[in-house]
Formats: C-alpha cells, sequence, structure tokens
C-alpha cells in the first residue's frame, strides 16, 4: 500500500473512532441519571469528562491532517447513543443493563483503539500511535471500574424485590442470556466466511461449538424454572445477526472490523453471564450460579483468543486493501 493510501486509511479510521467517541458522549451524559446508584452513576460521571476528552483529542488530530469528522457518521453516532439508552429505560433492571452495555461498549472503543494504533505503526505515524494507546488504557481503566461494580448494579436491579421477584428476575435473565446466545450464533456461523484469514475463522468454528453447548445449558436451566425462550427477544436478534453477514460482507475491511466487533461482542456475553450469576445465588440457585460462572469464563477465553489475532487482522486487512 501506498504511502499515501496508507494515511488515507488511517484517517479514514480516525473519522470511525469520532463517531464512536460521540456515540459514547450521549451514552455518558445520559447513564447517570438512570444509573439506579450513585456509586454507578459517579463512575460515568467521571468517564463523561474522560469522553469529551477523547472526542477532542481525535477531532484535533483529524484536524491536524486536514480533514473534517463525518457528519453522517457523528449523526448515526448520536443515535445510536440514545437508542442504548432508551433500550435501558423499558428495562425494570435498568443498572444491570446499563452497565452490561456499557462493559461491552467499553471494549468496543478498547478493540477501535487497539487497531488503530497497530494501523497507526503501519504507517508509521507515531502521534496517532500514542493517542491511540492514551485513549485506549483509558477505555480499558473504565471497563475494569465497570466490571468491580457488577455487584452494585446487581443490588440497583433487585433492591426493592421479594423473593417470588427475584425468581422472576432469575428467569428473566436467563432469557437475556438465551437471547444474546442466539443472536452469537448468528455471528459465529457467518463468522468463518467473512473473517478473511485462518486464524479468526477457525476460533469463530471453535467458538461455535462451544456456544451451541452454551444455549444448552441455558435452555436447561431455563426448563428448571420453568420458563421458556422468549420469542419476541429471539427472533428480534436472529434479524440482527442476519444482518451482520450483510453489513460486514459489505466492508472492504472486514477482518480488521470483524475482530473487533466479536471482541466487544463477547465482553456482551461476560457482562451477561456475571450478572445472571450474581442474580442465581441472591436467589439460592447454585446450579444456574455455577452454569453462569462456567460460561463467562469461557466468554472471556474466546475474547482473548480473538485479541490475539489483531495484528495479523491489520496486515490482512491492509493488503485486502492494496489489491482492491
Amino acid at each position: 500500500m501506498s504511502e499515501r493510501t496508507l494515511s488515507e486509511q488511517l484517517t479514514k479510521y480516525l473519522t470511525d473512532v469520532h463517531s464512536i467517541e460521540v456515540q459514547a458522549l450521549a451514552q455518558m451524559k445520559a447513564a447517570p441519571g438512570i444509573a439506579g446508584d450513585e456509586r454507578l452513576a459517579a463512575v460515568f460521571r467521571e468517564h463523561l469528562d474522560e469522553t469529551a476528552d477523547h472526542e477532542r483529542l481525535v477531532q484535533q488530530e483529524l484536524e491536524r491532517r486536514g480533514e473534517d469528522t463525518s457528519t453522517l457518521k457523528d449523526i448515526a453516532g448520536r443515535v445510536g447513543g440514545w437508542a442504548m439508552v432508551a433500550f435501558a429505560k423499558l428495562n425494570p433492571d435498568t443498572p444491570g443493563k446499563l452497565t452490561a452495555h456499557a462493559y461491552s461498549y467499553e471494549h468496543m472503543e478498547l478493540a477501535a483503539y487497539e487497531l488503530l494504533g497497530r494501523v497507526a505503526h503501519h504507517a508509521g505515524e507515531r502521534p496517532v500511535v500514542e493517542l491511540a494507546q492514551v485513549i485506549g488504557s483509558e477505555e480499558l481503566a473504565m471497563a475494569e471500574r465497570l466490571e468491580s461494580l457488577f455487584d452494585v448494579a446487581v443490588e440497583a436491579s433487585l433492591r426493592e424485590k421479594d423473593t417470588d421477584d427475584i425468581e422472576s428476575e432469575l428467569v428473566s435473565y436467563l432469557r437475556d442470556a438465551h437471547a444474546i446466545e442466539a443472536q452469537a450464533l448468528q455471528l459465529l456461523e457467518a463468522g468463518p466466511a467473512l473473517a478473511g484469514f485462518d486464524e479468526l475463522a477457525e476460533i469463530f468454528r471453535e467458538h461455535l461449538e462451544e456456544t451451541r453447548e452454551q444455549r444448552r445449558l441455558v435452555e436447561e436451566r431455563l426448563a428448571a424454572h420453568d420458563g421458556k425462550p422468549s420469542r419476541f427477544q429471539n427472533a428480534g436478534l436472529r434479524i440482527g445477526g442476519t444482518g451482520i453477514g450483510g453489513f460486514f460482507g459489505a466492508q472492504p475491511d472486514t477482518p480488521l472490523k470483524l475482530a473487533g466487533f466479536a471482541f466487544a461482542f463477547e465482553h456482551l456475553e461476560v457482562a451477561a453471564y456475571e450478572l445472571l450469576r450474581r442474580v442465581a445465588e441472591r436467589a439460592g440457585d447454585a446450579e444456574t450460579a455455577g452454569v453462569a460462572e462456567r460460561i463467562a469464563a469461557e466468554e472471556r477465553s474466546a475474547a482473548e483468543r480473538i485479541a490475539s489475532t489483531w495484528d495479523t487482522a491489520v496486515d490482512t486487512t491492509l493488503a485486502t486493501l492494496t489489491r482492491s
């Protein structure tokens, strides 16, 4: 890839991360008001200041390169951010849902900056490498703060629930986990053909079998509580999963973006099972708690394996763009 083309591609990725930061700002501004606990609210307020700084730094870098941010992408970012907040408000256990989605989003940002830094390294642009390292470390720190508050999020979600309510909440969390697994299956079934390189494709194939077993275990725990998967949730997520193939298949930089997206999705699953385990423990269901702990560990392992492919994802993507 010529220096000019590589520089142009780096500018496109900077525009992408600017859009991600615009969406993050929308989330951070609204999150304290629906967090349900002052400890959670304080973490979101703290990260709002960091996120505003991230957006400013990325915009400054774009301006230094003689570029402007993409108005259309930023509009999409703002809409997406508020859509996440609206989703959380529709759920009676908003603190748990909000924390899980924020945790996943921080890992999406972390992946975006890890990949941006690698592209910048190829381009020999040290200022962008350093910017990606600084912001990436703050996104990771925010994710770790959220993870340290999983107990708080569940406590806030169940604060006014009696024994019968907690049983109902446990079934709800199991249904949520089942719906997430339905979407994971769609991603993993489409993933090998979209990955662009063998290492990532093999991880998807291996995790597909693991995910089928995870879905079976969740279905067993639902049946133990006389519960069934939510048809509405699963239908909606199947539509979203089908769209994954269409979206990524249309991108010339699929390997890079798919590796980042899959990493973030694994962390959505991690959060879902960490919260499920805590709800199960409060409901006195040791077997469901054990299943959730096992699956959360498998999702963490899958995320680590995906992250280990990022160097190859960048190399493959840049090689593909050179030929296009």
